[in-house]
């Protein structure tokens, strides 16, 4: 286990590395970073001296090693148009974002993995049908129209929920939450369902073909043959036997929801690290850019890292085998 995870952390750093790099080509070569810093009026001697002191004459490969370093240290350099440091920037909206996903995701898993496990276990039943044809209208919508659509019906027509914003937030030290006020709750429920109904539909159905597949193995006959009880066959044996799959494109979807919450944020007016990116492209503001693209490779490369480390607890057979072929 433990040289998994060191030869696992190598790995993950060499992945960071590469995206430093195109981070960091980003600064480089995406336009003159003084232009955006400094008045069109500015002499030649004053943008020479701006240049120095950022650094930017320094060798290529004396850049890079700063960047990195600073990276490390969660110095990502002033905000082009707000002229603030990005790390702040992202540290305010940070708290908007994870609470979404957090929400979208709880969503997903308390709707999805029922719905796929009633729709193995009765798949000719009509509520199965109905969670099908569901799912195909779910995974086939746009997330911008599902977004609209919410929208349509829930703020113009019913006037039940707000159509943008995160509502009234607490502070608690650097972390803002709307999870304590009734209108936070409140503007997270649509954002929420918007985030998460696309992967509602992708874990039922992948629970759904996963289980079916596992409920027709030998193993299962096998216990169903000892004379356990249904219950403890379908739940307790294949069940477990379907998480596997089930853990991996959930964790990658884990991270593709903090990395792509981007056109939730959008739609919503949501104060997120989405919502500020898109800002960012607006006003090409290149740091703004980099510092998202690191923060979201590094979300990845640690949530496969858990999800890694998961399997080796769901399936001990892992363990077993790479101690066979080390020992071989």
């Amino acid at each position: 286990m433990l040289s998994f995870l060191i030869r696992r952390l190598g790995q993950s750093l060499l992945v960071m590395l590469a995206v430093a790099l195109l981070a960091f080509s980003m600064f480089r070569f995406v336009g003159d970073p003084i232009t955006s810093m400094i008045s069109q009026d500015a002499s030649v001697e004053e943008r020479e001296q701006l240049r120095d002191s950022l650094g930017l004459s320094d060798p290529l490969y004396v850049q890079f090693s700063t960047f990195v370093v600073q990276a490390a240290q969660g110095d990502f350099g002033i905000s082009y148009r707000n002229q603030r440091p990005v790390s702040d920037l992202i540290a305010e909206r940070m708290p908007a974002t994870l609470e979404l996903v957090a929400v979208a995701f709880v969503i997903s898993l308390l709707v999805g993995v029922p719905m796929g496990v009633y729709s193995a276990l009765k798949p000719h039943s009509w509520l199965s049908h109905v969670f099908q044809t569901l799912s195909l209208i779910g995974i086939s919508l746009p997330t911008f129209v599902t977004g609209i659509l919410l929208i349509l019906t829930f703020s113009v027509t019913l006037n039940w929920l707000p159509s943008f914003g995160r509502g009234e937030v607490v502070q608690i030290g650097w972390w803002s939450t709307g999870l304590l006020t009734a209108s936070g709750l409140k503007s997270l429920i649509l954002p929420g369902i918007m985030l998460g109904l696309f992967q509602v539909t992708l874990i039922m159905r992948l629970v759904r073909a996963e289980m079916m597949e596992v409920l027709r193995t030998d193993y299962i006959r096998f216990a169903r043959a000892r004379g356990l009880s249904n219950r403890a066959v379908n739940f307790g044996h294949a069940l477990k036997n379907t998480l596997m799959p089930v853990i991996t494109i959930i964790g990658l979807q884990l991270g593709a929801m903090i990395a792509f919450a981007i056109i939730t944020e959008t739609v919503f007016q949501w104060p997120g690290m989405g919502f500020l990116f898109i800002q960012a492209v607006s006003f090409v503001d290149i740091p703004v850019m980099s510092a998202y693209l690191l923060l979201v490779s590094l979300i990845f490369v640690v949530i496969n890292m858990i999800v890694d480390m998961m399997y080796f607890m769901l399936d001990p057979r892992l363990c077993a085998d790479r101690g066979t072929a080390n020992s071989h």
